[in-house]
């Protein structure tokens, strides 16, 4: 089986980029799994629909186009609340689930998600959870806010992260939680390289 790396953990940890950074280390493929459940979610708001209504969402997820996930508006607490209402629906990640496993099977990947370690590759080659205090990951969305200009208060930020963690943890489908075997980062006290360097080292002892 080619090389599978799984990195699950709650937004605003800081996977994605550690994501990001590990592909290109070791040459291969990455693949955001969120702009998956993100992208749904907006294609039913465009629709007028209610991202938690599963035939909705699930038409939204079956007719899923690649060019939706550049998409500029998949960011935002609306996008984060339809991407995690969608996520709850069975249907939804059913017809996501070939997508992420195809595009890995061939040539290996780097995948971030929710699920990866637990549902989607349950025997990647490496499993990473990251995670990061409530107040720490809040602190990271509101300057990453700032910076695209929209005007958010911390607290309302660690609000709507905290109402996600626990949406995302309590859904029957596929429930936000480390795999048995994942290494755990926490990246709360670490700058963008202590976590990366952290993160490499446990992979590269995980691949042996």
């Amino acid at each position: 089986m080619p090389i599978v790396i799984a990195i699950d953990g709650p937004a605003a940890a800081g996977k994605g980029t550690l994501a990001r950074r590990l592909a290109a280390e070791l040459g291969l493929p990455y693949l955001d799994t969120g702009l998956l459940y993100r992208a749904v979610g907006r294609r039913v708001l465009d629709g007028g629909g209610d991202p938690r209504d599963p035939a909705a969402a699930e038409a939204a997820a079956r007719a899923l186009d690649p060019s939706d996930l550049a998409r500029d508006d998949l960011r935002g607490p609306e996008a984060d609340a339809a991407s995690s209402a969608v996520a709850a629906i069975p249907g939804v990640r059913s017809a996501l689930f070939d997508f992420q496993r195809n595009f890995a099977t061939l040539a290996g990947a780097v995948l971030d998600g929710r699920d990866i370690g637990t549902v989607i590759f349950p025997d990647a080659s490496a499993k990473l959870f990251v995670t990061a205090s409530p107040s720490e990951r809040a602190r990271r969305r509101w300057l990453e806010l700032r910076g695209k200009g929209a005007d958010a208060e911390v607290a309302t930020v660690e609000r709507e992260l905290r109402d996600r963690d626990a949406r995302d943890a309590a859904r029957a489908t596929a429930p936000l939680r480390p795999a048995e075997d994942a290494i755990e980062i926490d990246t709360s006290d670490l700058d963008a390289e202590a976590a990366f360097q952290a993160a490499l080292a446990a992979v590269r002892r995980r691949l042996g």
